[in-house]
C-alpha cells in the first residue's frame, strides 16, 4: 500500500511539473494626472482620487476596502466625459468594459486595473502621487 501511494505521488508530481505553461505577454498603460494637449484620439486622465479605503499593507482588515477616482476622458484634447469609478472586486468587470471603450484596440484585452500607490501602514499618500495601472494582454 505504501509503495503504490509513493508511486502515485511520484507520477502525479512529475505530471504536474511537466505541464508546459505558456507565459503571458503582459503590457501595461498608466493613467496619470497629466493631460497632453497635442494628443489626438482618446486620452484618459486621472482627475482626482476621491477616497482610498483599501486595507494598508501590514494590517489585518475585515474588509478589503475600495478606492474611488474621477476619470476624465478627452478626445482630440476636448473633454468628452468625466466618470467616478469605484475600484473594488465586485465591479471589476464593469470597470474593464468602461476603460476598454477608450483604449486603443491592441490594449483592450484588460487583465487587471489597479490604483497605485497602495496604502501602507503609517504612511500618508500624497494625492498627486496616485496613478492607475491597466495591465493588458498583448
Amino acid at each position: 500500500m505504501k509503495n503504490s501511494l509513493l508511486v502515485f505521488l511520484l507520477v502525479f508530481s512529475v505530471s504536474v511539473f511537466a505541464q508546459n505553461t505558456q507565459k503571458e505577454n503582459i503590457k501595461y498603460v498608466k493613467i496619470t494626472q497629466k493631460i497632453c494637449l497635442k494628443k489626438t484620439g482618446y486620452q484618459l486622465v486621472l482627475a482626482a482620487v476621491i477616497s482610498d479605503s483599501r486595507c494598508p499593507e501590514g494590517v489585518t482588515c475585515v474588509w478589503a476596502g475600495e478606492a474611488s477616482a474621477v476619470i476624465s476622458v478627452y478626445k482630440d484634447s476636448k473633454s468628452v466625459e468625466g466618470k467616478t469609478i469605484v475600484f473594488s472586486h465586485k465591479n471589476e468587470e464593469e470597470n474593464k468594459q468602461w476603460f476598454a471603450k477608450y483604449l486603443p484596440e491592441k490594449q483592450r484585452k484588460i487583465k487587471s486595473i489597479s490604483v497605485f500607490p497602495y496604502p501602507k501602514q503609517v504612511v500618508t499618500v500624497v494625492k498627486k502621487d496616485y496613478y492607475i495601472k491597466i495591465e493588458y494582454l498583448k
